[in-house]
């Protein structure tokens, strides 16, 4: 189990799922990662994403569609600075939105610092909670950590394990966070789970359709298991009049598995 550990007063939360989800090796994971940037579908749209929508599981599963989403990133390496990185908790049960309290999240790639200012930023608000226990083993935002690194220059984090919230309290985090060209906001989320191939298509088809169109009413549990703060996101590109994308859209049984029963990924970008 990942506890947090400490060294010369700066606090870190260990990887918890590297070996699992992803390589604990530097070198294989950066070689698995460059491999699929370099697959990634080109795209000659010069709009680069204010937000981006991507899937969280294994990496042979669903790491093509994340990259996919984190290639149209590699124009503006140097530009992003600040990363917001909402997921849902798999492992504790919480109300609202859960802040760290270390200092940085550690990958194989090296630690990645957390922004402390933004984070103390919306710290008074009542929506948003400091749990260090909803971070502790939770995957859906440890494994973008590395595609992160692999695609941006020096960058600081702000990670958010999503619990029960109403869209518009995601929202308000996410308005207080958003920023300029500088920040990038990452949703982690999956797509329907545990269908025939044939139906999860359909479900994620239907899915697909209702981001693209900011429509957050249509997003649940079981279509999207971060439908949270997918919905948060949804909510506050219907304010401001972003455009959402859908760049890919695959499930298990096209990358890793049986068609029998797959776990639909897909990958966003909001200009």
């Amino acid at each position: 189990m990942a506890t947090t550990r400490s060294t010369n007063k700066t606090t870190t939360r260990p990887p918890a799922v590297a070996g699992m989800f992803y390589p604990a090796d530097p070198q294989e994971l950066h070689g698995m990662m460059a491999q699929y940037l370099q697959h990634a579908a080109s795209s000659d749209n010069d709009n680069i994403p204010k937000a981006i929508i991507v899937p969280h599981a294994g990496y042979v599963y669903s790491g093509p569609i994340a990259a996919s989403a984190y290639a149209r990133l590699l124009p503006v390496h140097d530009r992003i600075k600040r990363v917001i990185l909402l997921g849902p908790s798999h492992r504790v049960a919480l109300l609202g939105l859960a802040i760290s309290s270390v200092d940085q999240f550690d990958t194989p790639l090296g630690p990645v610092k957390l922004d402390r200012d933004a984070i103390n930023s919306i710290a008074d608000l009542p929506q948003v909670h400091r749990l260090d226990e909803a971070h502790s083993m939770e995957h859906s935002l440890e494994v973008h950590l590395p595609f992160l690194l692999e695609v941006l220059d020096d960058f600081k984090l702000v990670p958010l394990v999503v619990g029960s919230a109403r869209p518009d309290e995601v929202s308000e985090v996410l308005e207080r966070l958003w920023g300029g060209p500088e920040t990038l906001i990452v949703i982690s989320s999956d797509l329907s789970h545990y269908h025939d191939y044939a139906t999860a298509q359909r479900m994620d088809s239907a899915t697909s359709k209702a981001i693209e169109k900011l429509q957050l009413e249509d997003i649940h549990s079981e279509n999207a298991c971060g439908c949270v703060p997918v919905s948060g996101l949804l909510h506050l590109a219907r304010k401001i009049g972003l455009q959402a994308e859908t760049i890919d859209l695959r499930n298990s049984g096209d990358t890793a598995g049986s068609k029998d029963s797959v776990v639909g990924y897909g990958a966003y970008v909001f200009h």
